[in-house]
């Protein structure tokens, strides 16, 4: 996944809660920071979307587990935004979206995946 990763990118937006643990592993292995990104603000404590550094005027690249409808990845896009991060490029291990869908051209995001659901799809009637 280290390789999906594009250049410039300089935090690691792991989604709550799949993308949390490999966000953190992804850090381990580049040397990136790594930033936690819950579904909405805590209402207490820190009251914060994000727990790490501040995104304002930073590349993050999203890094999440599953992608289907792209709605999770969508709204922390959004949000990220507006406390000024630049979000161009999400990062999964699995993109179950339909072949030749691109879930998250609204908010223009670039889908990167490990494997995609034609893949699995394939390797299954393939036997494997």
């Amino acid at each position: 996944m280290v390789d999906l990763l594009p250049e410039g990118t300089e935090l690691l937006g792991g989604l709550e809660l799949g993308g949390v643990p490999i966000a953190t592993v992804l850090s381990a292995r580049t040397g990136l920071p790594a930033l936690f990104v819950r579904k909405q603000a805590k209402e207490y404590g820190t009251c914060k979307l994000a727990e790490g550094p501040d995104v304002a005027g930073r590349r993050v690249t999203l890094v999440e587990d599953v992608i289907t409808t792209g709605g999770a990845v969508r709204d922390a896009t959004r949000a990220l935004r507006e406390y000024g991060a630049t979000v161009h490029t999400v990062v999964c291990a699995i993109d179950r979206s339909p072949a030749g869908d691109h879930p998250l051209a609204d908010v223009g995001l670039d889908v990167r995946p490990v494997l995609t659901k034609a893949m699995l799809d394939d390797a299954r009637r393939a036997g494997g």
